[in-house]
């Protein structure tokens, strides 16, 4: 038995920092992304509170990404929509 990989098939932005994902299994995910970059000290990440930089997200490889992945996420936190921020983390997700 051999296991797909999921992969995000499209992403709209449906708020300030708010991301509509759908998968290619047809499940859904909405992903406030806002507590991630308020809480991050590393002003790479923060750099994505401004509006315009934020939207400027896209899909590739099926994975949803910023910049020259800037910033991106491991796919099974957004597929599980539990994007988390340790204040011990030092590192941008990238």
């Amino acid at each position: 038995m051999s296991i797909s990989p999921i992969n995000i098939i499209s992403a709209t932005q449906t708020g300030e920092y708010l991301i509509r994902l759908r998968f290619d299994d047809e499940s859904e995910q909405e992903v406030d992304f806002k507590p991630f970059l308020t809480h991050s000290n590393h002003p790479d990440i923060r750099a994505y509170l401004d509006p315009v930089r934020f939207g400027a997200f896209r899909i590739e490889y099926g994975e949803l990404v910023w910049g020259d992945y800037d910033l991106c996420f491991p796919l099974i936190d957004l597929y599980r929509n539990q994007i988390e921020h340790g204040e011990s983390t030092t590192e941008a997700a990238a």
